[in-house]
């Protein structure tokens, strides 16, 4: 009977080939966008999962009220690790944490590459795979250093390399004692390529037990029985208890644990919680795959049920011969599962040809894990529950006939399905003007951000850390780089324009309140040339520049929202505290943009080189081309610091990177709510068909009585035109309320405009009648003759 059923099936598929085409493609279509969105869903959703004590695993975060808001930030104090190990049982280990780029040289090979800082516990906590070393004792020895697979076969050309040497900043030998697997692509240690062991950290003097230090990580792992709740209430005042007397107000800081399986996912703070973050993406694109699978089959409802006048005495014959209407229903969906399988070959096949691209589009690293026995049971009962979703309600409906109004030919369908009918494309067209909506908002608010004024100038700015034998010749460098044409301008500071990511409390200054401390500050250093080579305007006051004014290393500049924040009516001159100095105003600069361009910027204060400046900024020559800029700044960083790589970034790239979380999302939503029209469009082409055949003998007596082609035209197109006319009124409302909750992340931010909607409404009206007007007019252009001969 089974293989009746399919034969059946198979046969009405073969004599409808149309509709088989128009089914399949825009269910394969559906299918393919879905899988594509799920495997990207399922990286995000594993992102530092796979560990094996992955629920037990915390890192530690500190709380605070800093301009009478509340904070949260990831860095802790050094000492903090070895002190909640100590005093609460419920945590079983603990380990401190520090990303770190440095030189490895080993032969001839000399390679700039991040890694960390760890404690022993950290192998263990992690459970980090070992393939050469004991792990053990790996990181015991403070010479002894920890490689990645790939990092060793770069620099030995093979793994197997315990005991073998390298050099770090050229200055210290360190044994390699143990070679780990790479971190997977969706852990957040994936970029390290070396670990090395904490007590090195010491010896170089980078850490103290000054628990006012936030610039360490802490990770702890809690035995199986505590319960974060209640390790949270128990450790919250653990670093409060040490700051008093060195922070005026210590009532507000907390530390909290903040679990690995929500690093990834929950990393944007809202009130002092992290709430929001990539999870809010992920839902988001949740909702587009199961809609976008959901419109595919309801593309293949409607085409069913607009059939069903076909199918009618079909179903009415078997019924008198004796077949159950369970008989039925099971041959309907079985025709469905095989058109769902059909489609489901073609999804994967898309799948499998467009990942890459779908991966660069990205950034991420997904693939398809074909070798996995659960993979295939995945896609195949993703295949069926498709075929199943898409085809039982026609089943059902087609199976209900009564073969007495079916036999006796009163039977139409046309008002049985008609509200169904539509209903279906008004749901399709909603979603997709949603989709059409949120598109134009993000692009809008993508474009409103980098329209604004950035406040330097971003053309031939070029930055380079200062590594190696730099600081020393930097003069002799400098002088190069201009005399030699590179550059006309360079300046050494802090840090890039571009991302400074350091903050300052217990700020101080003439007319300041104690509640002025809690204010906090960005500070940046420099030393001379700054508003030069980055392009800053002045808007009072002069430059830095320590070689003219000796005192300018304790000269200090204020951007406008410094000025603002600190309510100075003549800042020159002004003596500001902080960090132990006095620092005296000799310039105010106008604001510029260091952080997000979404955001408001916050105040900053530029001082002279009293700080340790290892960057340098270079204002590249606008008369050679940027590739002979180039080469001649890498024959002279070369010629002072051989063993480093000339590793740089321009200011207009790393600027346009602060775009490239919305960027993403804005690709993704155009994507797919491309996709998702044409998946509604094919459904509204075969339903133009279908309902222009069916009409054939109508528009044939229409026209004898004088009808015009152009009023056939519009009856026809009406049909289709007034649902997306409803699915608009139905999204305008929905779309307006996403896009305004999505814009309430940005302190600079779009208001969502009238102008919007009106485009989203004439868009949708033209695709509707782009895609019926070709069934429409030809329709309209039939002979009348030959479609009233029968008659």
């Amino acid at each position: 009977m089974l293989t009746n059923y399919l034969k059946i099936a198979w046969r009405n598929l073969m004599g409808a080939k149309g509709y088989a085409f128009i089914n399949i493609t825009g269910l394969a279509v559906g299918m393919a966008s879905s899988m594509l969105i799920f495997l990207w869903i399922r990286h995000e959703l594993t992102f530092d999962r796979f560990y094996p004590k992955t629920g037990r695993l915390f890192q530690v975060y500190n709380e605070d009220k800093i301009n009478g808001e509340m904070f949260v930030w990831g860095s802790t104090p050094s000492v903090l690790a070895p002190a909640l190990k100590q005093d609460y049982p419920e945590i079983e280990n603990a380990t401190r944490y520090l990303p770190v780029g440095q030189l490895l040289s080993a032969n001839d090979k000399h390679i700039h590459v991040d890694g960390n800082f760890a404690d022993p516990a950290f192998l263990d906590m992690f459970d980090v795979a070992f393939l050469y070393g004991n792990k053990t004792r790996a990181l015991s020895d403070q010479n002894g250093i920890i490689l990645t697979k790939s990092l060793a076969e770069k620099l030995f050309g093979t793994a197997d390399v315990i005991g073998k040497t390298i050099r770090i900043e050229r200055k210290d030998n360190f044994t390699v004692t143990g070679i780990l697997e790479d971190f997977p692509a969706n852990s957040s240690f994936k970029d390290i390529g070396y670990i090395l062991p904490w007590q090195y950290l010491e010896t170089l003097g980078w850490t103290n037990g000054d628990w006012n230090n936030n610039n360490f990580y802490t990770y702890v792992l809690l035995n199986e029985k505590a319960d974060p709740a209640v390790v949270n209430r128990k450790i919250s005042k653990a670093t409060a208890s040490h700051l008093k007397g060195v922070l005026s107000d210590v009532s507000n800081r907390k530390i909290f644990l903040h679990g690995a399986d929500k690093w990834h996912l929950y990393s944007r703070q809202e009130n002092g919680k992290l709430v929001g973050g990539q999870i809010v993406t992920v839902r988001l694109f949740g909702f587009i795959a199961a809609f976008a699978l959901l419109i595919a089959c309801f593309n293949f409802v409607n085409l069913s049920t607009a059939r069903s006048e076909k199918r009618a005495k079909e179903v009415g014959i078997r019924k008198v011969a004796g077949a159950p209407r369970t008989a039925l229903v099971f041959q309907f969906i079985s025709e469905s599962v095989i058109l769902a399988l059909c489609s489901g070959l073609v999804a994967f096949l898309i799948v499998f040809t467009s990942l890459p691209a779908f991966n660069a589009l990205l950034g991420s690293q997904i693939v398809v894990q074909v070798g996995s026995v659960y993979f295939w049971v995945a896609a195949v009962g993703y295949v069926f529950l498709t075929g199943v979703l898409a085809g039982i309600y026609p089943a059902f409906f087609l199976s209900g006939f009564q073969p007495v109004t079916v036999i006796k030919g009163t039977f139409r369908s046309v008002n049985s399905v008609f509200s169904t009918r539509k209903g279906l494309v008004v749901l399709q067209f909603t979603f997709a003007i949603v989709l059409i909506i949120s598109t134009l908002v993000i692009r809008q608010q993508i474009g409103h951000a980098q329209k604004r004024d950035s406040g330097y100038d971003k053309t031939n700015l070029l930055f380079t850390q200062l590594t190696g034998d730099l600081q020393q010749h930097y003069n002799i460098v400098q002088q190069e780089l201009v005399s030699g044409g590179a550059a006309i301008s360079v300046s050494k500071s802090i840090g890039p324009i571009t991302r400074l990511n350091t903050r300052h409390w217990g700020v101080s200054w003439p007319g300041s309140t104690q509640k002025d401390k809690d204010i906090e500050f960005v500070p940046f250093g420099a030393d001379f040339d700054f508003l030069k080579t980055n392009g800053v305007k002045l808007m009072a006051g002069r430059d830095i520049d320590v070689r003219k004014f000796p005192t300018d290393s304790t000269a200090l500049m204020l951007n406008e929202a410094a000025v603002k924040t600190m309510r100075l009516k003549d800042p020159l001159g002004t003596t500001v505290k902080f960090s132990g100095k006095e620092w005296h105003v000799v310039g105010v600069v106008k604001d510029f943009i260091f952080a997000s361009p979404y955001e408001t910027v916050n105040p900053v204060l530029i001082s002279g080189p009293a700080y340790g400046l290892s960057w340098a900024s270079l204002r590249l020559n606008p008369q050679n081309t940027p590739a002979r800029n180039l080469e001649i700044a890498q024959a002279i960083f070369k010629k002072y610091n051989p063993e480093y790589p000339f590793e740089y970034t321009f200011a207009d790239e790393s600027y346009r990177a602060k775009f490239a979380d919305e960027q993403r999302t804005g690709k993704l939503t155009g994507l797919f709510t491309g996709l998702t029209i044409l998946i509604s469009c094919l459904g509204l082409f075969g339903l133009a068909a279908y309902s222009a055949s069916q009409r054939t003998k109508e528009i044939g007596v229409r026209k004898v009585l004088g009808a015009s082609v152009v009023s056939i035209i519009q009856l026809l197109s009406s049909e289709f035109v007034r649902p997306v006319c409803v699915s608009f009124l139905i999204a305008a409302p929905i779309a307006w309320y996403a896009m305004d909750q999505w814009l309430q992340g940005y302190q600079y931010r779009i208001s969502i405009s009238i102008t919007v909607f009106a485009v989203t409404g004439l868009l949708s009206v033209l695709i509707v009648l782009t895609t019926v007007s070709f069934q429409a007019v030809k329709a309209a252009l039939m002979n009348p003759v030959e479609s009233l001969r029968s008659e």
